[in-house]
């Protein structure tokens, strides 16, 4: 895990170095820009150094930089060391004919295997024995086409010399972060957009993101301009001219038709073995390797199907040279009558597997006083208080030595967890599964469906989200009437500027139903079954933009952990991507109950408690009522000010005045969650140096 700051000079742009100056010819007679003169190379450098300073945190351990010879590309890089600790680990990293140069920001698995393989077929020299070297390896033996041999989290940035092509890339899920603008004639590209700040860039607001939603569901963020690289796909730049977006790989599923021939138990047996290779894979590293443990099923079945490991097949948490060292997990607590506490689940399960469990104690006081700095680093808002306390209890691994965790995001995705996927796997019957429909006839399975969709915009409304946002629209209508669009909006801010309504009718749910290509549209049209096409569109959109920043990369690597992702192994998601939805939500004729991640649950029975087989799925969150006088209304009532929200420009103060009142004496859990979002903006404004929106000049 690490940081990355790049700079790429375009064709024919001019550049703050050499305004009013005349550009100099590039190397072999090509016209065109360079990142500064000769006698002013060093100020690419001392520039770069600022750009990583702002990523320190990220990479703790060393830090490094190459600027080409004609000065048209600066490759930045900070490290946090985790795979072969010595210099010959750091990066930037160079091949032997020092023609190909990269950089790297996340972990490669499986790396020993092809570093064999292309030791044996190619012949390669490699430096080191950083998983990072694979990269230019791969792509000198295969070109464009290395991105597909690469298995784990990671964003790149690679720079071919003998033919002028750059390429930064981005892995299959979003898990490692990418940004990129265009400042001055310069394309800069970041793990994180505060690393833009010393380049030149002056932040806006991207209104229209904010408010269509496009910087939790597209490629958009909250400041405009500034775009991430999409999971899945590369950026590339071809002679310092054209920039092109293209796609390496997508999520898929079977046609819905298509009936199932496996049976129980050997879909079972699959789904086992996957996990347990994903695991071990994440397992290895020179440094020692933890694991976060909640109250849940998925973070229990990585601790349980670790404790397996270790104990039964001798495998080793990173560097431990212990076969019989305990395992050490992490976790959060709430107060017990929260309501939000699971730690007493996790306590049990940490006594059953024999396992070491730390746990850091949040309360309304910690919250606060890290509201803000969890701001920063997320750089986005956010409704809940779970990213704080995610924030927080990423100190914590730190604190006891250890650089790597492994973390249960993605399960819920892939294998059907979330309650709100449920009226999507009634819409249509499982053909793939025949049974499905002996237990569930078309009459009954209609009937529940209406009766779940009734329940979950219900449950919306209760948290102060919007319920009423279900009807038929466009954007249903071009996803196959899923109602998980509906519930990725639920969350939608209205109280905007006046002003802003230059901008249109803001619809997020068209912005979700846009964010997917043609070619998926017509399979969520005509292919795939509901349930998938709803599994799809969130993970495209919240799990990547929001799931895995907020309470991901961003306020884990804040102190400079990394997060390994067994459930978003892209080797497991296929697999799991082909089984019939009835084996990952499973309908109980006897209870008249459904079963979320009725798969997984089999697949790690042998690993976990009986009281974790039979828990119904309760999302992370923090508490959402807090006092009147206590520590968080103090600091909103700092934060959302006349003053502050007049500065963003875009938030109407007179529909935001009695946010904070309504919020901590009323207990409107809309307000404080509205609350939150303006307070964040306030943050970020702030922090960033953001300018005023104003309404664009006609």
């Amino acid at each position: 895990m690490c940081g990355i700051s790049v700079i790429v000079a375009l064709e024919g742009q001019t550049h703050e170095f050499q305004r009013n100056r005349k550009s100099k010819p590039a190397p072999d007679g090509v016209e065109g820009v360079s990142l500064a003169k000769d006698d002013e190379a060093d100020n690419i450098a001392k520039e770069l150094d600022e750009s990583l300073d702002y990523l320190i945190h990220r990479g703790p351990d060393s830090r490094g930089q190459w600027i080409s010879p004609d000065k048209r590309v600066a490759l930045g890089h900070v490290r946090l060391a985790i795979i072969d600790l010595s210099p010959d680990g750091a990066q930037p990293m160079h091949s032997p004919d020092e023609t190909v140069h990269a950089v790297v920001n996340g972990e490669f698995y499986d790396h020993d295997r092809i570093r064999q393989e292309l030791i044996e077929s190619t012949g390669y020299k490699f430096k080191g024995h950083s998983d990072s070297e694979i990269v230019i390896a791969l792509y000198k033996h295969y070109g464009l086409s290395f991105l597909s041999h690469l298995r784990g989290e990671f964003s790149l940035c690679l720079y071919d010399s003998e033919t002028r092509f750059f390429v930064a890339a981005r892995d299959r899920y979003g898990i490692k972060p990418l940004f990129w603008t265009i400042v001055d004639g310069r394309l800069l590209i970041a793990a994180e957009a505060k690393a833009f700040l010393p380049l030149g860039w002056e932040p806006e607001w991207d209104v229209k993101s904010l408010m269509d939603g496009g910087w939790s569901n597209d490629q958009r963020t909250v400041f405009q301009n500034v775009h991430k690289v999409r999971p899945g796909h590369y950026l590339t730049c071809n002679s310092f001219g054209h920039i092109e977006a293209s796609q390496y790989w997508d999520l898929s599923y079977p046609n819905k038709r298509r009936v199932e021939t496996r049976t129980d138990a050997e879909m079972i047996a699959g789904v086992r073995q996957h996990m347990l290779d994903s695991i071990k894979l994440r397992l290895r590293a020179d440094v020692p390797v933890g694991i976060y443990l909640s109250g849940g099923i998925d973070s229990s079945v990585i601790a349980g199907m670790t404790t397996h490991l270790v104990k039964e097949q001798g495998e080793r948490m990173g560097n431990s040279h212990a076969h019989n060292e305990r395992v050490s997990c992490f976790g959060i607590a709430f107060g017990e009558d929260s309501g939000y506490d699971e730690s007493s689940i996790a306590d049990r399960t940490a006594k059953h597997l024999d396992v070491a469990y730390h746990k850091i104690l949040m309360d309304e006081n910690e919250l606060a006083r890290r509201f803000e700095d969890a701001t920063w680093h997320t750089e986005h808002h956010f409704a809940d208080l779970n990213t704080v306390g995610k924030f927080a209890l990423s100190e914590l691994p730190r604190a006891h030595g250890f650089k790597v965790v492994l973390t249960g995001e993605g399960a819920d995705e892939n294998f059907g967890g979330y309650p709100l996927y449920l009226p999507d796997y009634l819409r249509e019957a499982d053909l793939a599964w025949p049974s499905a429909a002996t237990d569930l006839p078309d009459e009954k399975r209609t009937r529940i469906c209406r009766e779940k969709d009734e329940e979950i915009a219900e449950f919306y409304e209760n948290i102060g989200a919007d319920g009423q946002n279900r009807e038929e629209s466009s954007a249903s209508r071009q996803l196959n009437n899923i109602s998980t669009v509906a519930s990725m909006a639920a969350f939608s801010f209205n109280l905007w500027a006046p002003w802003t309504q230059y901008y249109g009718r803001a619809d997020p749910r068209l912005t979700i139903a846009h964010n997917a290509n043609g070619r998926v549209r017509d399979a969520i049209a005509r292919e795939w079954h509901p349930l998938h096409s709803a599994q799809y569109v969130w993970t495209k959109g919240h799990l990547t933009n929001i799931f895995l920043t907020s309470l991901g990369d961003r306020t884990e690597m804040a102190h400079s952990v990394e997060a390994r992702t067994p459930f978003l192994d892209h080797e497991l998601t296929e697999y799991v991507s082909g089984l019939p939805p009835s084996v990952k939500i499973r309908y109980d004729k006897r209870s008249g109950e459904f079963v979320e991640k009725w798969i997984l649950r089999e697949a790690a029975r042998p690993f976990i408690t009986n009281e974790l087989y039979e828990r119904k799925k309760h999302a992370y969150s923090a508490p959402t009522s807090w006092p009147e006088g206590g520590p968080l209304r103090k600091l909103m009532d700092g934060l959302v000010t006349k003053e502050n929200v007049e500065q963003l420009g875009f938030v109407s103060w007179e529909g935001a005045k009695d946010l904070v009142r309504k919020a901590f004496v009323e207990k409107d859990s809309k307000a404080l969650r509205f609350t939150l979002l303006v307070a964040g903006w306030v943050v970020l404004g702030k922090r960033f140096g953001v300018k005023k929106a104003e309404p664009p000049q006609r």
